[in-house]
């Protein structure tokens, strides 16, 4: 199938020959990268910030911790780690002396679990700097922060102690796991709650859910995720459907298996399922996929890798569980010409018009994600499909725009500072 070269945008290059939009602007982000085996959307959403400013003209350092190192401490290393969850005196250290060498203007806080932890908020309010902070997930109200457990929503611990997520063993299946985070959301609530100047929402759906619980409703504000123009967008209808992803019961892949079963048991079909990721079910979807002419499971890939299977699909398939608070998967999609077929909930029913840019399915329903498939393998809805979903990302998810949003949202918290310019 064939694909159209995509120019880079120039816009950023070129406003920072001229200095650039974000000229003067210094940011420290604060990062906790996830496992490499467990790749999140969250690390790519940090990268791409970091280049969008440094291509805006800004200045940007990058407080970091890898949980990829964690496996190469000591017993007693990794003992330090679970008990420092709550509050790292280390990390506020290390936090600081950067804090005091980079001197910005503000700090943009993303996933700070398991090793940057909440203690950087205090060393940034000690030293009078503003703190933002994109909420990636629910962890503010729910321990494992997928409001979700055995295939149902969950919000048996919002607005109260999180002693069920404990006694459920909610994070990996276990109490003891689970028992440092929910201590860390009830010690860290004020830390956070009183302690970020402005909470950085990736959809309204994930926003309502937050205010209703609680949190601070005039310090929580929309900013989209955005992404990055694709090397190439789609021509034509694409020759394959696409799970990218995690391989977890959450993102539906379990779900997605049955109602792969249930189309192919009716109707022939030339368009075979591709499924690329790694995770909890991986030796589960191995054996599945296993002798099938009809399914490919390719397993982790790299992001190029990733970028070409999107740009060959004729569409990508989010059939989450639990309620996405956005789908990087599906913008990417939609960059790529490429229409998506999603579970009807969460931020799926904001970034997806049903029939229009995509297809939504209800959720956990196999019967209706089979009917979802049936309808997307036509070529002329993909195509239909696909072109609306690229215009609602030229729209709304380019780089050029996430700029001006995310500029715009950091003047806003720093207008009480008249003597810092952005």
């Amino acid at each position: 199938m064939p694909v159209e070269a995509q120019d880079r945008p120039v816009a950023a290059g070129a406003d920072q020959e001229a200095g650039g939009p974000g000229a003067g602007l210094r940011v420290l982000f604060v990062h906790n990268h996830y496992r490499t085996e467990q790749p999140s959307g969250e690390d790519r959403v940090v990268d791409q910030e970091i280049a969008l400013l440094r291509a805006g003209g800004a200045q940007v350092e990058l407080f970091s911790r890898h949980s990829d190192d964690i496996a190469s401490m000591s017993a007693l290393g990794k003992a330090r780690v679970i008990a420092e969850i709550p509050w790292s005196r280390r990390s506020a250290r290390a936090f600081t002396a950067q804090l005091s060498a980079a001197r910005p203007d503000i700090v943009h806080l993303h996933n700070t679990f398991p090793m940057v932890t909440a203690s950087v908020i205090r060393a940034a309010n000690s030293a009078g700097v503003p703190v933002v902070a994109t909420l990636h997930n629910y962890r503010q109200i729910c321990p494992p922060g997928q409001l979700h457990r055995d295939g149902r929503t969950c919000d048996d611990c919002v607005g109260r102690l999180p002693w069920p997520s404990i006694r459920h063993g909610c994070y990996r299946g276990s109490p003891v796991a689970t028992l440092p985070l929910a201590v860390s959301m009830v010690a860290n609530r004020a830390t956070w709650w009183q302690g970020v100047d402005r909470f950085f929402c990736i959809s309204a759906a994930q926003r309502h859910l937050l205010v209703a619980a609680g949190m601070p409703a005039d310090r929580l504000v929309v900013k989209h995720n955005f992404v990055p123009a694709p090397p190439a967008v789609r021509r034509g209808a694409g020759d394959h459907l696409l799970y990218l992803g995690r391989l977890s019961r959450a993102k539906g892949i379990r779900l997605l298996m049955a109602a792969w079963d249930e189309l192919t048991c009716h109707q022939k079909n030339d368009v075979p399922l591709v499924i690329a990721g790694s995770g909890d079910l991986e030796q589960e979807v191995t054996a599945w996929a296993a002798g099938r002419a009809d399914v490919q499971f390719l397993g982790l890939r790299s992001r190029s890798q990733c970028a070409e299977l999107t740009a060959h699909a004729r569409a990508a398939v989010m059939p989450s569980e639990w309620a996405e608070t956005f789908g990087l998967v599906a913008v990417e999609a939609m960059a790529a010409g490429v229409p998506t077929v999603a579970a009807a909930h969460g931020a799926f029913m904001e970034l997806i018009t049903d029939g229009d840019s995509g297809l939504l399915h209800e959720p956990g329903d196999v019967a209706s994600l089979c009917a979802g498939l049936r309808a997307v393998t036509d070529p002329d809805t993909s195509v239909r499909l696909g072109a609306a979903a690229r215009r609602r990302y030229l729209a709304d998810f380019t780089e050029e725009v996430a700029l001006r949003r995310q500029l715009d949202a950091y003047r806003n918290v720093l207008a009480r500072r008249p003597e810092v310019s952005v």
